[in-house]
């Protein structure tokens, strides 16, 4: 899966400027899409985000109850999978049925919102842009 130098941005929580400068020195790899705008696999990001979770980010406030990210690990196992979603500067971890995961195709790359109510973490795909 690919996204837009847009969608990356909002994904990791940057601006579009960011992620363009990123591309340029390397740290993120770019290829042309078919309508001829740069776009960035979702591999490449979801690695990208895991390593940004890992940098030290002052004034970090709470976030939001839904929270657009990206899917960076799954573990499933016979009846759960566990969920690590990096939305922005933060991670989050969702346990849910493996039945769940699957129905919803979560890997790593896959664009998710996380959805937080009281201790529960849900997980959910977007509606195509």
């Amino acid at each position: 899966m690919r996204y837009r130098v847009s969608e990356a941005a909002t994904l990791l929580g940057v601006s579009d400027d960011t992620v363009r400068r990123w591309v340029e020195a390397g740290r993120l790899t770019a290829v042309r899409g078919a309508s001829g705008r740069q776009e960035v696999e979702g591999t490449d990001l979801a690695r990208l985000a895991t390593e940004l979770a890992d940098e030290p980010v002052p004034g970090r406030t709470s976030a939001r109850n839904r929270m657009p990210g990206i899917v960076t690990r799954v573990v499933r196992d016979t009846v759960m999978a566990q969920v690590d979603v990096q939305a922005g500067p933060f991670r989050l971890v969702s346990l849910i049925s493996r039945e769940a995961a699957d129905e919803l195709a979560l890997e790593p790359g896959v664009r998710v919102v996380a959805a937080v109510k009281a201790t529960v973490v849900t997980v959910e795909r977007p509606e195509p842009v």
